[in-house]
């Protein structure tokens, strides 16, 4: 089988190519995700997810190289990796009562350096103020320290009691990597995740 790498540092995203079954190693982007001009949330994950996928592709030819990248929007807000404890609970403040659009990408350089993209929108309606007061998201992000998280909140952890609703067309793609996508992907590359190895 050719050799796969997942062309990120991600712990999550690598936990759920893990689910897959399939061998693979990681490996560091190095892309700065400053440099990205878009004009919206779903664009700007599309270009980053296929910018990683291409910088390892060029530098491991012959080998199937995955790229993924996840960016939040609330209200025409871009909502990074929030980095500190104080811009954790600022965002989530800011979110509270509204809904956010996660845009999840996964790009596929296949052994010939062909790219297939995907993309997949996550909405997420949190709870309003009456529900979840300031106190309680601190108590959360000092809980769950999701500093390396998009918007905030891990819906695969304690953050799933933020939300009031989600919706999405892929469980997997609000925590980093949408694997019904990439399945898809893959089996295009000719790889199939269900066969014997």
């Amino acid at each position: 089988m050719i050799p796969i790498i997942l062309a990120s540092t991600s712990r999550y995203r690598a936990e759920l190519l893990a689910r897959l079954g399939l061998a693979f190693e990681t490996m560091a982007p190095g892309v700065d995700e400053t440099g990205y001009q878009a004009c919206s949330a779903r664009e700007l994950a599309g270009l980053l997810a296929q910018a990683k996928a291409q910088a390892v592709a060029g530098s491991r030819p012959g080998r199937i190289v995955i790229g993924s990248d996840q960016v939040a929007v609330c209200e025409e807000r871009f909502l990074g990796k929030p980095g500190s404890i104080e811009a954790a609970i600022k965002q989530l403040q800011f979110q509270r009562g509204k809904t956010t659009l996660f845009e999840t990408a996964v790009c596929l350089v296949d052994a010939s350096g062909s790219s297939s993209l995907s993309c997949v929108t996550t909405r997420v309606r949190w709870l309003d103020s009456s529900q979840v007061s300031d106190s309680l998201i601190s108590n959360y992000v000092h809980k769950e320290l999701p500093l390396d998280c998009a918007g905030a909140a891990k819906s695969e952890g304690l953050g799933v009691a933020l939300i009031a609703q989600m919706q999405s067309e892929d469980p997997t793609a609000l925590i980093g990597l949408p694997l019904i996508a990439l399945t898809d992907l893959l089996r295009k590359a000719g790889i199939e995740p269900l066969a014997k190895p």
